[in-house]
């Protein structure tokens, strides 16, 4: 196995973004592709990791930036305001998370008919905004998501398979919406599932993020579990 990257840059308006595209070189045919979105900080050493990790699965990673290229690696206090910035736009959120998904589409190690999206915290609320838009994803999956509906998809049908991989003591995600998301999905019309892991609270993933005082507390036995979790629901899509 030789795993090779290679940076892409894609434009959605007068914004240039940059992707980090990971897959396998001993494959020669086309393989499901998978995008992989973002945190609050943007694309991180965190989210270039998981495309690798996907790659090393046998699928192409496809690590996404939806705040633009000059905002990678950029002081952490532009992230709060570049985030709430596409909270309260969902419309231009989502035009970029296509903008994205095309990128990726256009690549000659991707198979355009097979492709997913994983996202992780405000990633997670962007690739449930992939499903609600139906964009050509055959599935998604939120890791630690946000999952406040954007207003635009009401009369939508969901026609990806979702995945919600939550930790039960989330202090962004409460039950009350766990269960307001289920409902949602349901009459979207969407085949979802729901995992919740008690004891268990925001960014459970993510090592990096560990801060108590934030409700953000690193759970290594909910990042093993949910990554299974994920592994089974993309294998359940390609097989």
């Amino acid at each position: 196995m030789s795993i090779k990257t290679r940076l892409i840059e894609y434009g959605e308006g007068e914004v240039i973004f940059e992707a980090l595209l990971c897959w396998d070189d001993s494959v020669s045919d086309p393989r499901p592709g998978i995008l992989v979105a973002h945190t609050i900080r943007g694309r991180t050493a965190f989210e270039e990791a998981k495309a690798r990790d996907l790659a090393e699965l046998g699928y192409v990673g496809f690590a996404i930036d939806v705040y633009g290229k000059s905002e990678i690696r950029s002081d952490d206090r532009n992230t709060r305001a570049n985030m709430d910035a596409l909270k309260s736009d969902r419309p231009l959120l989502q035009r970029r998370l296509n903008a994205a998904l095309s990128a990726m589409l256009e690549q000659p190690e991707v198979n355009a008919d097979r492709v997913a999206a994983v996202g992780f915290c405000f990633g997670g609320l962007g690739v449930l905004d992939l499903a609600r838009i139906a964009a050509p994803v055959a599935g998604v999956v939120s890791f630690h998501g946000l999952f406040d509906p954007p207003g635009n998809t009401d009369l939508n049908q969901v026609e990806a398979s979702v995945l919600v991989l939550h930790g039960w003591d989330d202090p962004l995600a409460t039950p009350d919406s766990v269960v307001a998301l289920g409902e949602e999905l349901t009459a979207l019309g969407a085949d979802w599932q729901i995992h919740g892991y008690g004891g268990t609270s925001h960014a459970f993933t993510n090592p990096a993020a560990n801060d108590t005082t934030r409700g953000t507390v690193y759970h290594a036995a909910a990042d093993r579990r949910s990554w299974l979790s994920m592994k089974n629901f993309l294998a359940e899509l390609f097989e």
